[in-house]
């Protein structure tokens, strides 16, 4: 494996784009460090040593900035606006037929919709810009701090932080697209990647410190199971077979090949995971916009979200989430994968499934093996990101516990699509490669 990465760096032009993305990623972690004009630096420091800074808010989008969230700099958005557009753009195309026609034109529609994608990312920036610095300016940011993180509150100073956002929103977006046309791997993939990975020193030193290192060597164990476990299911896959008929084009006889259609166990990857997270952050949302002045009692329903929505350690949330995760793993595998456009275009090209007719009995098929294979992939995908919850329970870790959830699913993900597409690159040199 070591002497396979040292051919990739003799390589001068793939050495030229592994050097381009780890500048790229440089620039990126560097972002996450500067703070955004008119943010008192010192003051954000002191108020993270002594602030609640996990669960609700600060465990997603928090996550995905790599901590640049908290500390207010100009790359605090992180990626999150981006994945958030490309995930409404989605889904999108169910309810605008457009957007459907748009993706179906090839290459030409798939850059009309990256373009909209991008069109919305600054919206969604703009956005959460506004709602960050309000949150800052009202002291509800980094709860149980005093100190003022923006000492001047007067509108100037706000639309330039707002401004200074965004435009980091749209500078990291500009980064990954870069990375993906000049470097190696998925830009936007591997940003996020970054951001994860940065958050494990601190979450592992934070273990160490506070259970001893019997319960720090626990983990590590237990994460290096949990990564060969997702390793193994992300890798799996039902390989349903395809004949294709031998056709006289003139003279020649076409076709007669033999092929598969890959299902993958977890084909929704991450997405239901953010789905349900977002989905069961809205209570506890709800229910900060509901406080009682001073001196009043808590409104029933109120207390209730408090004390069984908003922290990860109580049963009927992590029920609800085991649920939503899979409801939502079914629901993002109907959108993205459609057996009767699959089954036309077998038909199309003259390709069949041994055994079973073409047209909608192979749609009828599909759609069978599809709801079948996606019931395990949902209970895995609810079981992982159970983990940080467990964790919070078990060993009081906090949600962003380094070894599950959302975290461990991209990790290994990206991990995987980058060490491929670098083996691709040394197989195409005539090498012999990375994975054997």
């Amino acid at each position: 494996m070591l002497s396979a990465f040292g051919r990739a760096f003799r390589t001068p032009d793939l050495r030229r784009k592994l050097l381009f993305t780890l500048g790229i990623i440089t620039i990126f972690r560097l972002g996450a460090f500067i703070p955004s004009p008119g943010v008192s630096y010192q003051n954000v420091q002191q108020c993270l040593q002594t602030g609640e800074t996990s669960g609700g808010i600060y465990q997603l989008v928090n996550l995905f900035s790599g901590g640049a969230l908290l500390q207010v700099s100009v790359f605090a958005l992180g990626i999150m606006p981006y994945i958030t557009a490309s995930i409404i753009v989605q889904l999108l195309r169910v309810v605008i037929p457009r957007f459907q026609q748009l993706y179906e034109e090839g290459a030409s529609g798939q850059s009309k919709l990256t373009q909209y994608t991008r069109y919305l990312t600054i919206a969604l920036g703009l956005l959460n810009a506004t709602t960050l610095v309000s949150l800052a300016r009202s002291g509800q940011l980094l709860p149980n701090c005093q100190l003022p993180i923006i000492p001047d509150d007067s509108i100037v100073t706000t639309i330039l932080i707002i401004i200074t956002l965004t435009a980091g929103t749209g500078l990291i977006m500009w980064m990954g697209e870069l990375v993906t046309e000049k470097g190696v791997g998925n830009g936007m993939s591997l940003l996020i990647f970054t951001s994860i990975v940065s958050s494990f020193p601190g979450s592992l030193g934070a273990i160490w410190t506070s259970q001893g290192p019997g319960t720090f060597f626990m983990v590590l164990v237990i994460g290096l199971l949990t990564v060969a476990a997702v390793v193994f299911v992300e890798q799996s896959q039902r390989r349903i077979p395809v004949q294709y008929a031998k056709r006289m084009i003139g003279r020649r006889t076409v076709g007669g090949t033999s092929t598969y259609i890959p299902i993958k166990v977890n084909m929704a990857g991450v997405v239901p995971v953010i789905f349900a997270s977002s989905m069961l952050y809205l209570p506890g949302l709800i229910s900060q916009f509901n406080q009682p002045q001073p001196g009043e009692p808590v409104a029933p329903w109120v207390e209730w979200i408090n004390n069984n929505l908003v922290r990860g350690d109580q049963p009927i949330y992590m029920v609800l989430y085991f649920a939503m995760i899979v409801f939502f793993t079914y629901f993002y595998v109907a959108i993205t994968f459609n057996p009767e456009e699959v089954s036309d275009n077998m038909k199309k090209y003259g390709g069949f499934i041994p055994g079973i007719r073409a047209g909608k009995p192979t749609a009828d098929y599909l759609q069978y093996v599809l709801s079948r294979i996606t019931l395990p992939g949902a209970i895995y995908l609810a079981f992982v990101a159970l983990i940080p919850l467990v964790a919070l329970v078990l060993i009081n870790a906090n949600q962003n516990f380094p070894f599950g959830g959302t975290s461990i699913l991209i990790m290994v993900g990206v991990g995987l699509e980058t060490v491929k597409q670098i083996d691709a690159q040394l197989q195409q040199r005539h090498y012999e490669g990375l994975l054997r």
